[in-house]
């Protein structure tokens, strides 16, 4: 599987998802998996107009290749430009554009899946893109269109090959469905049979049989899993075997799932400090718990952590009452 020049060795990509694939996620999804990774969105105009807390969004773990950055905004000179910018403070093999998030301060802003709306503007953008990347293969992510009225991917998709990107991935729901209602993989199907470059399926994966069906059913040529890793990031490897046709692990128990999140709190303080870290792994960490009966006193607890010490409290407590 080649996207560009880069070979990639895995047909299973966690999704970009702001506030969520941060490093320390991203490494533990990697090292349990193999799967390509792809950075939070970071804005181009943030990137133009030197934002310190930007770089940090675009940092790589030394062994997080072949891996993505992706960047968003709609100003072609300032695309050009971030996109040159996000390559050389990331060192990424791959530059990803997102013309799909859906959420109201982007798309008010004609970021994102706004940019639907106007595929000659989108068309530009990624013109300019491609020039600030020289050479350094371009991805676009989008969805089916901004509503069931106007779903344009197909032809959306056409243009971007026409244009010159490397691969699309495409997220079977509109824009204004946002993440509700099911995801519809015909119209991925209906890309796929449309453009000659590498396709990406996402949409509605919470399973491993679901990445090997929605590969089936669309004959896409990865598969894209969004939600389902909240908490959760064996859902990939999961997702690996069931595509290769292996037996599909089951979940670990509580103790093993314990030992990463800790892993993934101990490389959050490593980056980002222990007041941040704290209190990004609050989220986290109660998504590990999703499903474990008699945890709703320890979700409590987690929703206090502020030190290390407080996590590493925590984490004896749950060992000891629920594993």
């Amino acid at each position: 599987m080649k996207i560009g020049t880069v070979e990639i060795p895995s047909r299973i990509v966690l999704a970009p998802m702001a506030g969520v694939t941060d490093l320390a996620f991203r490494t533990v999804c990697r090292e349990l998996s193999g799967c390509y990774t792809v950075s939070e969105m970071v804005s181009a105009k943030a990137l133009c107009y030197g934002d310190k807390k930007t770089p940090t969004l675009l940092q790589l773990g030394p062994d997080e290749h072949p891996a993505a950055v992706q960047i968003f905004g709609s100003d072609e000179d300032c695309m050009e430009r971030g996109a040159a910018l996000a390559l050389e403070k990331s060192g990424a093999d791959v530059l990803d554009v997102n013309m799909g998030c859906p959420v109201p301060k982007v798309v008010n802003c004609g970021d994102g899946s706004a940019l639907m709306r106007d595929p000659d503007h989108a068309v530009r953008v990624i013109r300019a893109v491609l020039r600030g990347a020289a050479g350094v293969p371009v991805t676009v992510k989008f969805r089916l269109g901004w509503d069931k009225g106007s779903i344009n991917c197909v032809d959306f998709a056409r243009r971007m090959e026409d244009a010159g990107v490397a691969a699309v991935a495409v997220h079977g729901r509109t824009r204004t469905q946002m993440y509700s209602g099911a995801a519809n993989w015909d119209y991925i199907r209906d890309v796929k049979q449309a453009v000659s470059i590498p396709v990406i399926a996402n949409g509605d994966v919470f399973e491993g049989k679901d990445a090997a069906r929605i590969l089936r059913y669309t004959g896409a040529d990865m598969v894209m899993v969004g939600r389902g890793v909240f908490g959760n990031p064996w859902l990939l490897q999961q997702c690996a075997a069931a595509v290769e046709g292996r037996e599909v692990p089951p979940l670990p128990p509580l103790s093993q799932r314990c030992d990463v999140a800790v892993r993934q709190f101990e490389l959050a303080l490593a980056q980002k400090g222990e007041k941040i870290a704290c209190l990004e792994m609050r989220k986290h960490y109660a998504w590990y718990l999703k499903g474990v009966p008699y945890a709703s006193y320890w979700k409590e607890q987690i929703c206090k952590i502020e030190t290390a010490q407080d996590f590493y409290q925590v984490t004896r407590g749950i060992r000891r009452d629920l594993c």
